[in-house]
């Protein structure tokens, strides 16, 4: 529970920064220069941004009705076509680094800011002193959608048929909760 209010304090520290020049707080200091660094970029800045797209990947508001899918990104700074999006880590490693998340947020700001035609995006992981990035173009979109239907596709039809096979992550060997799954406790699934 800590280390969550931990990460809405950073988020919320970084927002009032960027937006407000609040100064950040002396306990979160270790995230100043990258976020100096953020707000020192040209461009229009946008934080804690909330998209909506619907099934048909039209671009919504966060809580339309029809809203499909919906997320929130901790900072956008739009350059003519071109946009930045990063999100604030407080894990203490950035070895377990997910960019599906930079991923469906730059397609989702594809469809909102359709001027964009290039994203760099980035997981500025501010306890690690870390930032994994990536980028992503509009030319990337029409695989990169396919992928997440086939992946949303599979969990539709868990709810539908309420059947949860196992399958092996990263949490296998430390996290997951499940006791009874045969994949928990291995490492090298």
């Amino acid at each position: 529970q800590d280390h969550l209010q931990y990460g809405l304090k950073v988020h919320k520290a970084a927002e009032n920064f960027i937006e407000k020049d609040t100064p950040i707080p002396h306990e979160y200091e270790d995230m100043l220069e990258p976020i100096v660094k953020l707000k020192e970029m040209r461009g229009e800045k946008l934080c804690e941004y909330r998209m909506g797209l619907t099934r048909n990947l039209e671009p919504c508001k966060f809580s339309d009705k029809e809203v499909w899918w919906r997320g929130i990104a901790d900072l956008i700074v739009i350059q003519d076509d071109k946009a930045f999006v990063v999100d604030y880590k407080t894990s203490k490693s950035s070895k377990y680094a997910d960019m599906k998340q930079l991923e469906i947020l730059s397609l989702a700001l594809f469809k909102h800011f359709p001027k964009v035609k290039k994203v760099k995006a980035g997981l500025l992981f501010v306890v690690a002193n870390d930032f994994v990035k990536t980028e992503f173009t509009t030319d990337d979109s029409k695989v990169l959608w396919t992928k997440w239907f086939e992946d949303t596709g599979r969990l539709e039809k868990a709810v539908e048929l309420d059947v949860w096979n196992p399958r092996p992550n990263f949490t296998c060997s430390q996290w997951c909760p499940v006791k009874d799954c045969v994949h928990n406790g291995k490492a090298g699934y």
